[in-house]
């Protein structure tokens, strides 16, 4: 009976979910609507197009859904057409964006198709799927967040597996409370710049699998 109580409770919980973020990211898009559009102006006059970065990546069950952010790096080349490293692209502009974590707030309309939720794991890059363990693949079985707990207690600063644990820590012991938690630290964390990026990166690292 205990069981049955708490799946109900749980399902009931994940409903709510559902609803407060189709319903604050209405909220958001309206309020935020003209920042962004100041944002897109000026990323436009320092970089030209395109605005936004798409990308490809796994959200709940691994389905793949498409990925916005506003563009942080510049497009410079080498000789033989590479990419030159993060740090050598990414421009003053750029680097303000992600300081202050604005360059997320294209994740909303990710979040008005239901690709995304405003809390659960980061959506990393597709060709990681095939390295996770089991356990490490189960970060797959929620919606990806715009924030979450791994965001809070550490972001590019933390070890990958440091990052795992905590996205499966937060599946375990998932709860509304825990999300407003998460939340108001993000705040918090955003306000500090704290673990923007991850020692000699201008981002983080790629996971090879362990």
């Amino acid at each position: 009976m205990m069981t049955e109580n708490f799946q109900r409770h749980h399902l009931i919980s994940r409903l709510i979910k559902s609803g407060l973020d189709k319903l604050v990211v209405i909220i958001a898009l309206i309020v935020l609507s003209p920042l962004m559009l100041v944002i897109a102006i000026a990323l436009y006059l320092n970089m030209g197009s395109p605005i936004f970065f798409i990308q490809p990546r796994p959200g709940k069950d691994a389905r793949i859904f498409n990925f916005y952010k506003f563009r942080t790096m510049a497009n410079e080349c080498d000789v033989n057409g590479n990419f030159l490293p993060d740090e050598n692209r990414l421009t003053t502009l750029g680097k303000f964006l992600r300081q202050t974590s604005l360059d997320e707030l294209p994740q909303l309309w990710n979040i008005a198709k239901g690709d995304m939720s405003f809390v659960g794991p980061r959506p990393l890059l597709v060709q990681y799927l095939d390295r996770y363990t089991p356990e490490q693949a189960r970060r797959q079985e929620v919606k990806p967040g715009i924030t979450g707990l791994a965001q809070v207690r550490g972001r590019n600063s933390l070890s990958w597996e440091q990052k795992f644990n905590l996205d499966i820590f937060y599946i375990n012991n998932w709860s509304l409370l825990l999300d407003l938690q998460i939340i108001f630290l993000t705040v918090w964390t955003v306000l500090k710049r704290q673990g923007i990026s991850q020692d000699n990166h201008a981002t983080m690292e790629e996971f090879m699998g362990d």
